[in-house]
């Protein structure tokens, strides 16, 4: 097994390059097996998630291979019709996609039930009622698979979500591009990787339009074809970084990004006191430690993104004055405020809501990532802290920062990945 092993209080400075999206680059790469032809995808995050998510393909009988670091090809020509294997999308979240895509190109799926990070409780009821309104049928398997068939095909339909669910939106997207006649689906959710996936089905030969909106219109088309595509940068990454600088102090530019995608986060930074310098693809982060706290509550987009929250409370511990974070959208996600506690936090939980206390150090010592964003808040903490923290469970940041190590080093960070 591997840790984490940082030792604090050096200022980042320099420059650091977003990666792909990995939350477009999953329900891109399941959306392959609805192009059933050749298609290749740029801008691939080098993350365990996408590893995972392409040996699944293989598993199916795609054809995969990298045509360089980033790119990667696949060909879901003659895909196998069967059920991927559990103990692969057990292990992610984003294998749900799976069955929008199989279920619309093949009118049937068989996947078991999606895994990910265990941060409380989070349903596919959604997919599910948009699968049966396009006329699919489900049923639960005693291995714990989900068996959808769509006997008669798949049939254009309205479709309104109880909540903005991401998910529920590109599952749905994915399966509705082959029903026949027009699908509108309203209340849909509208993140940056949303369009993204949408993008790349259009690129496909699909017919989609309002991605990016709260509702969606899918015409349906009989077949679709191969497509070169280039992931959207992460969002998440690049707002990670930003608030590890505002925690550390210094001067980083980061780069290959979409500022537009990064408001929600950029209004927050400038308003508790961090400059910054915001640029067509890049913002310049420069802090000297001191800002004040605030308070935030998590949304669908274009809100503040929950995924970003575990890293802003590491930040804001070492605010001036108190910050209230609400969260909105996951429940039991504070599972890292233990964590941070043992470096000296003064962090509070009261239901769905983080109250911080600002104090002037954080100290260094063993702590334990409990998921893919909570591993990032801990990074954070341990490169603001006086002396050495220890992070294990790495494997949950491995699912969605590449090179992590690699980039916060150049950036001046003392980080080091090491046996235990």
């Amino acid at each position: 097994m591997e840790k984490l092993i940082i030792r604090g209080g050096n200022a980042l400075c320099g420059d650091v390059n977003i990666s792909g999206m990995k939350n477009s680059a999953l329900p891109v790469i399941f959306g392959t097996i609805a192009a059933g032809d050749i298609c290749t995808i740029g801008n691939v995050p080098d993350v365990s998630d996408i590893s995972l998510a392409l040996d699944t393909l293989r598993a199916m009988g795609a054809k995969v291979r990298f045509v360089n670091t980033d790119t990667v090809m696949i060909d879901t020509t003659n895909i196998k019709k069967k059920s991927p294997p559990l103990e692969y999308v057990s292990k992610m979240r984003g294998s749900s996609y799976l069955i929008g895509a199989m279920l619309g190109r093949f009118g049937k799926a068989q996947v078991g039930y999606p895994g990910g990070c265990d941060f409380g409780t989070r349903p596919i009821n959604q997919h599910i009622k948009g699968f049966e309104l396009l006329g699919a049928k489900i049923e639960y398997g005693a291995n714990g698979n989900i068996n959808a068939t769509a006997p008669d095909g798949l049939k254009g339909t309205f479709i309104y979500f109880d909540i903005a669910s991401v998910g529920s939106t590109i599952n749905v997207m994915l399966a509705a591009i082959f029903a026949e006649g027009t699908t509108v689906i309203e209340n849909a959710a509208r993140e940056p990787h949303i369009v993204d996936t949408a993008s790349f089905l259009n690129a496909c030969g699909a017919d989609i339009s309002g991605a990016g909106t709260s509702m969606i219109r899918i015409r349906g088309v009989k077949s679709l074809h191969g497509c070169s595509y280039s992931l959207a940068p992460d969002m998440i990454e690049a707002g990670t970084y930003m608030a590890a600088v505002a925690a550390t102090g210094g001067d980083v530019t980061v780069r290959n990004i979409i500022p537009k995608h990064m408001e929600s986060v950029t209004v927050k930074l400038q308003e508790i006191g961090v400059k910054l310098d915001v640029g067509d693809d890049y913002i310049r982060v420069i802090s000297d430690r001191s800002y004040r706290g605030t308070e935030i509550q998590t949304n669908p987009y274009p809100g503040f993104p929950t995924d970003m929250h575990p890293q802003f409370s590491a930040m804001l511990c070492l605010s001036q004055g108190v910050s209230k974070i609400k969260e909105r959208v996951w429940n039991g996600r504070f599972k890292y405020a233990e964590e941070l506690e043992k470096m000296g936090a003064n962090i509070v939980i009261l239901d769905d809501t983080a109250i911080i206390n600002g104090v002037s150090t954080l100290h260094g010592t063993s702590v334990k990532s409990s998921d893919l964003r909570a591993g990032a808040c801990l990074v954070i903490a341990g490169l603001a802290a006086e002396g050495e923290t220890s992070v294990t469970g790495i494997e949950y940041i491995d699912r969605g920062y590449q090179d992590l190590v690699e980039k916060l080093k150049s950036l001046g960070a003392d980080i080091q990945r090491v046996e235990y």
